[in-house]
């Protein structure tokens, strides 16, 4: 499973766990709730344009910061955003021993009334030593349901860079 799937997964899970929540508790307590973390993170990334592009493993460790924001009006309607972020996650290459950098943001929001909208936004990037061994991937996913139940809009942009 790649790491971007994982990350929407997680994203998907907590946004229905936290929204089940909310509308657990009474009308009157519903509003705003917030969870700001972080928590430690271990993954190994294949970096196709290491090695003189020979490609290679890097090892990642630090921490992923996490926050989350669940709205529920009075009348139902559900907002949820998300934030994530690594901290502090760096490694080494498991071939040439390069020290890596893992950077970016993913942010995704989360609406649903009569209906239901969602849009994820990834931006990974794995930093190396040296010209030529930095990698990207950059992805952008949307959906939109009506009230029927239809997809009106859907898109997946994914793109993958070696610089």
């Amino acid at each position: 499973m790649t790491r971007i799937l994982k990350m929407r997964l997680v994203c998907i899970g907590l946004a229905l766990s936290l929204t089940l929540l909310g509308l657990a508790l009474p009308a009157s307590t519903r509003a705003e709730n917030v969870l700001n973390m972080s928590f430690p993170t271990n993954i190994f990334v294949f970096v196709p344009c290491a090695d003189g592009g020979a490609g290679e493993y890097v090892d990642l460790s630090g921490d992923i910061h996490l926050l989350f924001d669940l709205t529920i009006s009075n009348s139902g309607n559900i907002h949820v955003k998300s934030h994530t972020n690594p901290q502090g996650v760096s490694g080494v290459a498991l071939t040439t021993g390069d020290k890596y950098q893992g950077t970016g943001v993913t942010q995704s929001e989360f609406n649903a009334a009569v209906g239901m909208e969602t849009t994820f936004i990834d931006n990974f990037r794995i930093i190396g030593q040296g010209p030529g061994n930095n990698f990207s991937v950059h992805e952008t996913f949307h959906v939109t349901i009506n009230a029927n139940g239809d997809v009106t809009v859907f898109f997946d942009n994914i793109s993958v860079d070696c610089n």
